[in-house]
C-alpha cells in the first residue's frame, strides 16, 4: 500500500474497495472476538466449579488414604497402589469455535469390580476400597479440569490476537485507507478544476482570435468598397474638363 498513491480513477476505485473489505473484516473480527469472550466466560465458570469439586474430592481422597495408611500401614497401601492399573483410556476430540480448535478430552474411567482392581481383597479391607474409589473420582475430575484449563489458555491467546487485529484495522488500516481515498479524490478534483480552467482559457483565446480575424476581414472589405467609389468620382471630373476644352474650341472657331 503506497503512501503516495497515483491520483487516478482506478486507484480511487481500488482504495474504496480496500476500505469496504477492511470494514467487512473488522466487523467479522469483532463478532469473532465477542463469541470467543462469551465462550471464555462460560468455560471459566465451569472451570471454577471443577476446581472447587476437585479440591473437595482431593480432600476426601487424601482423608481416605490417611485412614487406610493408619489401618494397614504405608507400605501395604503403597503396594496396593502399585498393583492397580492406573492407565485409563483417554479419547480426544476437536471442537471448533470460530476457527479456534479446542480439544475435548474424555477419560473412560469405569468402576471395576473388586476382583479386577489388581490387588487382593483377602489381605485388604474396605478402607483400601474407599481410597481407591476416591482417587478414581479425582482422576476423572483432573482430566475434565485439564480440558477446561487448556481451552481457557487457547481462548485467551486467540482473544488477544483477535483484539490486536481489530484494533489494527480500526485505528490504523481503515483510517489510512480513508485518508488515501480522500487524498486521491482531492487531487482528482484539483486536476478537474485545472482542466476546466485551461479549457476556458483556450476557448477564450480562440474566441478572441476569431473576433480579431472577423474584425480584420470586415475592415478589409470596407477599404475595398471605398477604393471603388473614389475611382468612379475621378472619371466624372475628367469628363467635365474635356467638355470645357471643347467648349473653348468652339468659341474660337465662331470668332
Amino acid at each position: 500500500m503506497a503512501e503516495n498513491p497515483n491520483p487516478t480513477r482506478m486507484e480511487l476505485i481500488l482504495s474504496r474497495s480496500r476500505i469496504k473489505l477492511a470494514r467487512k473484516g473488522h466487523k467479522l473480527l469483532k463478532q469473532k472476538r465477542d463469541v470467543l469472550i462469551m465462550e471464555f466466560f462460560k468455560i471459566l465458570s465451569r472451570a471454577q466449579d471443577l476446581r472447587d469439586e476437585l479440591n473437595t474430592a482431593m480432600a476426601d481422597a487424601y482423608t481416605a488414604m490417611a485412614v487406610a495408611q493408619a489401618y494397614h500401614g504405608s507400605a501395604e497401601v503403597e503396594g496396593v497402589a502399585l498393583a492397580i492399573d492406573a492407565n485409563p483410556a483417554v479419547s480426544i476430540q476437536v471442537k471448533n469455535v470460530m476457527g479456534l480448535k479446542i480439544p475435548s478430552i474424555q477419560a473412560e474411567v469405569t468402576e471395576k469390580p473388586l476382583m479386577e482392581r489388581g490387588y487382593s481383597i483377602i489381605g485388604t479391607s474396605a478402607k483400601i476400597d474407599d481410597s481407591t474409589e476416591a482417587f478414581s473420582r479425582v482422576l476423572v475430575l483432573i482430566v475434565k479440569l485439564a480440558e477446561t484449563e487448556n481451552a481457557i489458555r487457547k481462548l485467551i491467546r486467540e482473544i488477544e490476537k483477535t483484539k490486536r487485529r481489530v484494533n489494527a484495522l480500526e485505528y490504523v488500516m481503515i483510517p489510512r485507507l480513508e485518508s488515501q481515498a480522500r487524498l486521491i479524490s482531492f487531487r482528482l478534483q484539483e486536476m478537474e478544476r485545472d482542466s476546466f480552467v485551461m479549457l476556458k482559457t483556450i476557448k477564450r483565446k480562440l474566441d478572441r482570435a476569431a473576433e480579431e480575424a472577423e474584425a480584420a476581414q470586415s475592415k478589409k472589405n470596407g477599404n475595398g468598397s471605398n477604393g471603388n467609389g473614389n475611382g468612379k468620382n475621378g472619371n466624372g471630373h475628367s469628363n467635365g474638363n474635356g467638355n470645357g476644352k471643347n467648349g473653348n474650341g468652339n468659341a474660337k472657331a465662331a470668332g
